[in-house]
């Protein structure tokens, strides 16, 4: 059995404080938490992310799925970066208060993940692995304006997972490239996934496919993993 639970996290902007609505699901014993993030153009209700974390509560991680500042405002643009950096330190606080004594993790689909790994960079969130759901590496055509240079200097455990049709990730050996370069990374390739992991010729639910990702990230979260390197 699962529980859900609807919850506001207040966010700390240079402006003043600003509250983004949350959605915690909880199995009846959590082992682990993840915080999920939204991509640019949806929010956290979307039904990928559902499936997801349906996924991931099948497996007793506990899901916290929450809205960036923009998208609560109800603007469709993300706002300044250091906006969605500053919410996720309040949502990885929330979480560490909600599903206390566990390992903590960041997971996002595309913008959001990208987010999560300028807030490790920067020092405001130590998560105990990160899980990019769609990194978008470089605008589509535009594979010159890599947004990867912080990337290398992560040590915590990375996981990437990307559709081989991804207009974000070509060409492809440039993900490989990054991920190669980091401390402790993993690359899975979704073959003719696209950038929502939707495969050419199969139509399915975007909550289905949420799952089967969502399977793919609790198996890796699962794995042994290796001593964190000194920074």
């Amino acid at each position: 059995m699962t529980s859900l639970r609807t919850e506001r996290i207040t966010v700390e902007l240079p402006r003043g404080t600003v509250e983004v609505t949350a959605f915690l699901t909880l199995p009846d014993a959590p082992r682990g938490a993840v915080a999920l993030a939204h991509g640019a153009g949806a929010g956290p209700e979307h039904p990928f992310l559902v499936g997801v974390t349906d996924a991931l509560t099948r497996r007793d991680l506990a899901v916290l799925r929450f809205a960036f500042p923009y998208r609560e405002a109800g603007r469709r643009m993300p706002g300044p970066a250091s906006h969605a950096t500053a919410t996720w330190r309040a949502a990885l606080a929330a979480l560490a208060d909600w599903c206390p004594a566990m390992p903590n993790f960041a997971a996002g689909k595309s913008y959001g993940g990208r987010m999560a790994s300028l807030a490790v960079s920067s020092g405001l969130i130590d998560p105990a692995a990160l899980v990019y759901l769609g990194y978008p590496l470089h605008p589509p055509g535009e594979p010159e304006k890599e947004r990867a240079d912080h990337l290398p200097a992560i040590v915590q455990p990375q996981l990437f997972l990307s559709g081989t049709r991804d207009p974000f990730v070509e060409p492809h050996d440039a993900l490989e490239r990054v991920v190669a370069s980091c401390p402790d990374a993993t690359l899975r390739w979704v073959p003719d996934g696209n950038h929502s992991f939707e495969v050419a010729g199969r139509a399915r639910p975007a909550d289905e496919v949420g799952g089967g990702i969502g399977d793919i990230v609790a198996e890796w979260l699962d794995r042994p993993s290796p001593q964190r390197p000194e920074a």
